[in-house]
């Protein structure tokens, strides 16, 4: 067919799609249909709005692009190689999908410089670009003066049908239109098609009035094919609306060019199989072989090289003259972007003697946090509407809300889910925020999506998690997170705390802030906990550690967390005064632990010593790896009941008595 001249424009739309195109054909798995169809608004994106720098993909002013339907990753790794970033060339694009490839089949911040999160899950995406945004609005409040603008950049997302559908990002969108974060724009690739077909089977709401409600701007692009000035004059409009974010609806056609898939599920997760490939290059005029790229094509691309190392110049200059006149503010905003932890951070971190007060251990988290927040500006965080019982309000400031962005305690609402992605957002700004989120521990289940993407996008986010096992008490089976611990630990890059007392709830957060690409999860106690002889912080940063010991080899060991070590310690006080030389082990950290040296490992848990009982109220799932096949394990395999939280603990086992009796037996 004869194919009219094609502008410069519509040739580089081209490009990003056929690269798409034939990755996924090369590896005959992937997503072509919607680099297809929304190639056009991420080209007006990328060359008439964005600023980066393809060289310097950390400059800190750069805007922030999120493809929250990252199972259409090839539409970035395409616009990442044709404005010139290194960490995509054009031989990873033809290794998209493949053993040690940059291009994996849904966007890694960690794997490819460019990506600024973690995507595919859906939903995450769009609600880690409000923790971008978020960001943004406080180091803003926090560095700029009337006369100088060093924090002044946009967070923009594509999303897409799914990604609406999930539930999360309705959480995080509610969230961002009540706190108004302008610099906030999404673009909702309206194509109509998921997996299963249509949406109109399962999805007809109105996402624009939707979104209204939510609080944000809300535009319509009707043709978002082949209009580019009606995209173009959608983002403009956007970026000149400060006090809402933005949602542009582009309805576009899922496989745009395809001639007989465009616009059907099938072009949406799979290669489109080399007689339609040549049948859509013969559709849209693309002579070119696969992976060719036409000179003219990526030289308009690569301008961007030029024009992102202006603009980092420009940057670099507004902020040596800010430098001058905010000296004290300037070395501030330099320390969080080297990463770098404030001299004595940490002194003001309490440690407790046995004689002090009887607290719950999201007692001593609170502490814990006030004594951090003073030092560590970069700490800001909040809960999920239980502020009051997670007790994580920092004295110190004021909360974050629209017009007061410069505070440090956010109120996140009932939205475990978002919150989790959006303090992955936060963090993932790259800018030196600490950011933490609380809720109850059986709520984790809400946010593991989120959790497991703080572990796999190495994001060291801190998670603050209360009321951590039946002994919780009158609430009931609903709210004792009996499986919950279990559950967590074996999660990848994720550390699970459960501290015994003050003295292990402070080493615990010492470790947490101290790990920036490995997130930390706390789980404290509403009941009080005695304070511990010989707990230590050292302890804690090695796992597992003797609490209590004796002379020579042990005749059996206990193995405690949490509120359990202190059962276990007064057990081993009863046993030894019968004669039996009893070590207790406080175990705060399983993963730890585990990285500690052979020898170290041996001298807590000799292997001759194989009469080993582990208390932990919660579930015995891997357990067995400490207590072997001689050991014995006392727990929670089935669901709590709803009665004062000592009772519940007396009845299923939690008891001095029961500890000695079940070690009798084990030593037979």
């Amino acid at each position: 067919m004869a194919v009219a001249t094609q502008s410069l424009e519509e040739l580089c739309i081209n490009a990003i799609r056929f690269l798409a195109i034939d990755a996924v054909q090369k590896a005959n798995s992937g997503h072509p249909g919607l680099p297809m169809g929304a190639a056009p608004m991420a080209f007006v994106l990328w060359d008439r709005f964005m600023r980066f720098n393809p060289k310097n993909p950390q400059w800190f002013n750069r805007d922030r692009f999120v493809l929250s339907a990252g199972h259409g990753c090839m539409l970035q790794y395409a616009l990442l190689h044709l404005t010139g970033y290194d960490s995509v060339t054009i031989e990873d694009i033809k290794q998209f999908r493949q053993w040690g490839s940059r291009t994996p089949g849904h966007p890694e911040n960690f794997e490819t410089p460019g990506v600024e999160v973690t995507t595919g899950p859906l939903g995450q995406g769009i609600c880690n670009a409000v923790g971008l945004a978020a960001a943004e609005a406080h180091l803003a409040a926090r560095f700029n003066k009337p006369d100088a603008k060093i924090v002044d950049h946009y967070t923009y997302v594509i999303l897409g049908d799914g990604c609406n559908m999930e539930g999360i990002s309705g959480e995080a969108c509610s969230l961002a239109g009540h706190w108004g974060l302008g610099k906030l724009i999404a673009l909702y690739d309206d194509n109509h098609i998921s997996i299963d077909g249509s949406t109109d089977i399962a999805f007809t709401e109105d996402v624009s009035k939707r979104f209204e409600a939510y609080g944000w701007h809300v535009l319509h692009v009707e043709n978002g094919n082949t209009d580019l000035d009606a995209i173009a004059k959608a983002i403009e409009e956007a970026k000149a609306v400060t006090d809402k974010p933005t949602m542009i609806k582009v309805t576009t056609t899922i496989g745009y060019g395809s001639p007989n898939k465009a616009d059907t599920a099938g072009v949406h997760g799979a290669a489109l199989g080399n007689d339609e490939v040549a049948l859509t290059r013969e559709h849209l005029g693309w002579n070119h072989a696969p992976f060719e790229i036409p000179a003219d094509v990526l030289g308009h691309f690569r301008k961007a090289i030029e024009r992102g190392a202006s603009h980092q110049a420009e940057w670099e200059a507004a902020f040596a003259q800010y430098k001058t006149k905010y000296a004290a503010e300037a070395a501030e905003f330099e320390r969080l972007l080297a990463g770098a932890l404030p001299e004595g951070w940490d002194s003001d971190l309490p440690t407790y003697k046995p004689e002090d007060k009887v607290l719950a251990t999201r007692k001593h988290s609170e502490i814990s946090l006030n004594a951090l927040a003073p030092k560590l500006p970069e700490l800001i965080g909040g809960s999920a509407d239980l502020t009051h019982s997670n007790l994580t309000e920092l004295h110190c400031s004021g909360d974050f809300q629209k017009g007061a962005y410069e505070n440090r305690n956010v109120h996140f609402g009932v939205r475990e889910h978002a919150m989790g992605a959006i303090c992955n957002g936060m963090l993932l700004h790259n800018s030196g925020l600490i950011p933490y989120c609380a809720t109850f521990l059986v709520f984790a289940d809400y946010m593991r999506a989120a959790i497991r993407l703080s572990a796999l996008s190495e994001a060291g986010v801190i998670y603050v998690m209360t009321h951590d096992s039946i002994a919780l008490g009158e609430d009931g089976p609903t709210h004792q997170p009996v499986e919950t611990v279990a559950s967590l630990r074996v999660i990848p890059n994720l550390l699970v705390f459960r501290p015994a007392d003050g003295t292990e709830t402070s080493g615990a957060y010492k470790i947490a802030v101290e790990n920036r690409k490995r997130p930390s999860l706390l789980a404290l106690t509403r009941q009080g906990v005695p304070n511990l002889a010989n707990s230590s912080m050292e302890g804690v940063a090695k796992g597992a550690y003797p609490v209590i010991d004796c002379d020579g080899t042990p005749d059996l060991i206990l193995i405690g967390t949490g509120s359990e070590v202190g059962l276990c310690v007064d057990a081993a006080k009863e046993l030894s005064a019968a004669g039996t030389k009893v070590r207790v082990v406080s175990m705060p950290c399983w993963e730890l632990f585990e990285e500690q040296s052979a020898e170290y490992k041996e001298s807590v848990l000799p292997k001759a010593v194989t009469k080993r009982l582990a208390v932990e109220a919660g579930s015995t799932f891997g357990w067995c790896r400490y207590t072997g096949t001689d050991g014995d394990i006392i727990g929670v395999d089935g669901f709590g009941a709803s009665a004062p939280g000592g009772t519940i603990m007396k009845e299923f086992g939690f008891t001095v008595e029961n500890v000695v009796t079940r070690a009798k037996a084990l030593l037979g």
